[in-house]
């Protein structure tokens, strides 16, 4: 976790990200890359014939990025740590596709984005950049609402399916457990499709020889809820979750849990999407 990236838009979430990052970097002796992106209205990249027509000055997009640098040195004074390597960048395109673009080139460690948060319509058929990228992220993304003093993270929740060929997965999580030196708390929620004993739990847990842990089973009927409750019953300082990336329909109709949970929680969350 050396090389973090943040993508900006200068919201709240987005400097309560930066602060964050900033702190991950400092303890690990890392860097941290502040990403805005400019997203024009789609013609300015080539759109159909079909599509109404905007006007830009020439210099539009200068003057934007110039905004944004200024923007980006501003924040910089205000929250920015002489011992952490920072660095910024503008650049213009659609926000999703650059920021993707963006983490494949620079060969990040982590992405740290700041959420807002969802609901109703919007959460249901649009979502969120944030979302996005926890689905389709190579690295792991950790999405935040209020950077939280790295020093209080001492218990990590992990929701697991008891999968058994995700050792890509519970290596990154066994290193985000050692990085803040927390308890992490397994859990399984028993739901009317599937059921589990606690020896099974426990075989899972022998299996990846993880440490430093306990072991819980839940009954709930909607698995976030029953996550976001354990959360809380536990007094939890961090999510720990993965997601496999599923697109088009396939999401549309199922949702993904990982999502549903970091558009409804406070706590930071650590996400990394399953290798096929």
């Amino acid at each position: 976790m050396k090389k973090i990236l943040v993508p900006c838009d200068f919201s709240e979430p987005s400097q309560e990200a930066y602060k964050f990052a900033l702190d991950m970097a400092g303890q690990s002796g890392g860097s941290v890359t502040v990403l805005k992106v400019i997203d024009l209205p789609i013609l300015a990249y080539g759109a159909s014939v079909d599509m109404p027509i905007y006007n830009f000055s020439p210099n539009i997009i200068t003057e934007l990025e110039e905004d944004a640098k200024s923007s980006l040195k501003k924040m910089n004074q205000k929250w920015g740590k002489p011992s952490v390597d920072s660095k910024f960048s503008v650049i213009s395109g659609p926000t999703f596709a650059m920021i993707q673009d963006f983490i494949d080139e620079g060969k990040f460690d982590l992405v740290v984005m700041g959420t807002h948060g969802a609901s109703g319509l919007a959460e249901f058929f649009v979502g969120s950049n944030t979302e996005k990228v926890v689905r389709f992220s190579k690295v792991p993304v950790v999405a935040i609402r209020k950077a939280t003093p790295l020093s209080s993270i001492k218990n990590i929740v992990f929701p697991t399916y008891l999968q058994y060929d995700q050792d890509d997965f519970v290596n990154e999580l066994k290193s985000l457990q050692k990085y803040f030196k927390a308890r992490l708390h397994i859990l399984y929620l028993n739901t009317p499709s599937s059921f589990i004993s606690d020896n099974e739990l426990t075989r899972y847990a022998d299996h990846y020889g993880f440490e430093n842990y306990t072991l819980a089973i839940r009954h709930n009927r909607h698995e976030p809820d029953g996550i976001i409750s354990f959360a809380e019953e536990i007094k939890a300082d961090m999510l720990a979750m993965a997601t496999h990336g599923r697109k088009g329909l396939a999401h549309f109709i199922r949702g993904s849990i990982t999502e549903d949970v970091v558009n409804h929680v406070s706590l930071p969350i650590w996400t990394y999407r399953i290798k096929k």
